[in-house]
């Protein structure tokens, strides 16, 4: 029963994703939750590395571009068939993670976030002034949509939607693997203590390596789709504010949570396509609501649900026992 009631708020989503199109005629809105599926997807790469292993990257945002700058010049400038470009974007952004992860993660704590945060800089200077290969700050245009598979075409704007959707969900269902492992497990003895983790026999540089990779692979993933998806590119998609804006997702939906940057992402994309109508003031609006969450929901808002849950668990659990305790006195 317990199971079986765990599978229902994301069945309900997967229901109403799977049917809002089919509910609108209007395309704007599809490609805006189009785009947050996307950041979600990156977002859940930074979860992995932030949430579960306790490592502030601040380089994320240039990993994403990463991954949306190869697509581009691999199918744009060399002409790759779309899907093996995907694949070669994917493996790019994986290896430069590799071998930045190699020397950042020889840091620690507030040093491995001034250290990616660098990265992450140089990631768009070298975007911004590399003419010849990216575009520079014209960007690059015309990068075409995701080729048919068989009978599925993704040329329309929901056709897309059901491609990113497709993406989201196996994202989420692989980060859920990864929590609910062992590896998952290792992760978070890291984060808890890493002095610790080390004195139970944890190669800890090994396994913070591996999550670093993992949250680059993702955030390539989502750059890849993101540049199929808008079809240009410039060099704002690596700036660090692109990286706080994902680290704001995570923090609202709940760090370390499995749904909580899906949460996180829907919640301030939707609000700020929402309140749009008022310009510049809008974050007038927005920035008291963000502190007041954050104040009040320090653990996001799935981590606030799921302490909720847990306390009231807890008293029902203490009731019953004290029912039964009664019993056995009467």
């Amino acid at each position: 029963m317990r199971n079986a009631k765990s599978f229902v708020l994301p069945g309900v989503f997967v229901g109403i994703a799977l049917v809002f199109p089919l509910l609108t005629s209007n395309q704007y809105f599809i490609y805006v939750l189009t785009i947050a599926f996307i950041w979600s997807i990156a977002v859940y790469g930074m979860n992995i590395i932030g949430g579960y292993t306790g490592q502030l990257s601040l380089a994320h945002a240039g990993f994403f571009a990463i991954g949306a700058y190869s697509l581009g010049i691999l199918t744009v400038d060399v002409g790759m068939p779309f899907w093996v470009a995907f694949l070669c974007a994917i493996a790019i952004t994986t290896t430069i993670g590799l071998l930045v992860g190699l020397v950042a993660l020889r840091t620690k704590e507030h040093f491995f976030a001034i250290y990616t945060l660098c990265v992450g800089y140089i990631i768009y200077l070298v975007i911004y002034q590399w003419d010849e290969l990216t575009g520079g700050v014209r960007g690059l245009i015309g990068i075409p949509a995701p080729t048919a598979i068989g009978p599925l075409s993704f040329d329309s704007g929901i056709g897309t939607y059901y491609l990113v959707l497709l993406f989201l969900l196996l994202t989420i269902l692989f980060v859920k693997g990864i929590a609910t492992s062992l590896v998952g497990r290792t992760y978070m003895a890291i984060r808890n203590s890493e002095d610790l983790a080390q004195t139970i026999g944890i190669n800890t540089m090994k396994q913070k390596l591996i999550s670093f990779v993992l949250s680059t692979l993702l955030a390539g993933v989502a750059g890849a789709l993101y540049a199929s998806t808008v079809r240009f590119i410039g060099p704002d998609l690596s700036y660090t504010i692109m990286t706080f804006d994902m680290l704001t997702y995570l923090i609202v939906g709940g760090i370390g949570t499995l749904f909580g940057p899906l949460v996180g992402t829907l919640l301030i994309v939707v609000l700020t396509q929402g309140l749009q109508f008022m310009e510049e003031y809008r974050m007038i609006v927005f920035g008291p609501l963000l502190v007041l969450l954050v104040i009040f929901y320090p653990k996001g808002i799935v981590g606030g649900i799921q302490q909720f849950l847990q306390r009231r668990k807890m008293r029902k659990n203490k009731q019953k026992a004290y029912s039964e305790q009664k019993g056995e006195s009467i």
